[in-house]
């Protein structure tokens, strides 16, 4: 086969994705690689000449690589994931909406576009994890104790862009990984960066049904193939806190090959979708129930 690989800036020199391109290449299939932030990409002629069985993306926000990819899927490439379907986890507002809108079990959103608007919020619904729509790996994310420290001079900056927050899911202080490649499903337990105190851990660890149930609506919901869910178990049981594409597949036994297999049979299978969810309730988490937590931010 011959893939197209999109590798944002700050993934250049990261084994997820350059460990896979590595693999595939020995596996004999041809791989291209474009920078779109470090290169000069000859973008029409390389979408209109459709060489690529596929063009794959590991996004980072603010990066370019998506409108690459999303313009490559506009003209009937096919893309891993589905550029729309990333593009409905990246926004970490929209991916709240369309999680409650299809009962996965999440907590309830706010947005704002300064963390003061915030401290309308009743004394109850603290305290508040906070972090841009459009962040990623942990940027900008705090957990807000009560409305007087929404404007903590020593936080870091969140951007210009919308803000969300949720308040906090009382819970054990570990998020639960769930990794997806293409319907195989893996879970890992990782301490949140929300609780750098308590000691560090990471192993894989089962997957009850339950949360087998969740994982696989999620990729239904959002259309994705290759995704990570964060869960945490709060008192009411677990609620997604946040769904990322192309995640690391830390833990996840021999994950280069696994993810190079998974690209190929996408690939081949025009970038289809092969999870299939098991039945379950609609659930919905209510703000004072639960407590709540920022969607997109761990706990």
């Amino acid at each position: 086969m011959r893939l197209c690989f999109l590798v944002e800036e700050q993934y250049r020199y990261d084994g997820m994705p350059v460990d896979v391109i590595r693999q595939l290449t020995a596996w004999g299939h041809r791989v291209d690689v474009l920078r779109p932030g470090g290169s000069l990409i000859r973008l029409s002629e390389t979408v209109r000449a459709g060489r690529h069985d596929a063009w794959v993306l590991k996004t980072v926000s603010g990066g370019p690589g998506l409108t690459l990819l999303e313009g490559a899927a506009a003209v009937g490439l096919t893309t891993v994931n589905d550029a729309r379907a990333i593009r409905g986890v990246r926004d970490k507002a929209l991916a709240a909406v369309l999680a409650e809108a299809h009962g996965l079990p999440v907590p309830v959103t706010y947005a704002a576009a300064r963390a003061e608007d915030f401290a309308e919020l009743p004394a109850d619904a603290f305290p508040l994890v906070v972090k841009p729509a459009d962040g990623s790996s942990g940027r900008a994310v705090r957990l807000v104790p009560d409305a007087g420290r929404l404007t903590d001079p020593g936080a870091e900056p969140p951007g210009d862009g919308l803000l969300i927050a949720q308040p906090y899911v009382p819970n054990s202080g570990v998020d639960l990984k769930v990794y997806c490649l293409d319907g195989e499903l893996y879970a890992t337990e990782r301490r949140s960066p929300l609780h750098p105190d308590r000691p560090p851990t990471e192993r894989q660890v089962p997957l009850t049904p339950e949360v087998a149930a969740i994982a696989g609506e999620v990729g239904a919901v959002f259309g994705l193939d290759l995704y990570g869910v964060d869960i945490v178990f709060g008192p009411d049981g677990p609620v997604v806190v946040d769904v990322n594409d192309f995640p690391s597949f830390r833990q996840v036994p021999d994950a280069v090959a696994r993810v190079a297999r998974a690209v190929l049979r996408l690939a081949e299978a025009g970038g289809t979708a092969h999870v299939v969810p098991m039945p379950r309730p609609a659930l919905t988490v209510p703000a004072r129930a639960i407590g709540g937590n920022a969607f997109g931010g761990n706990a």
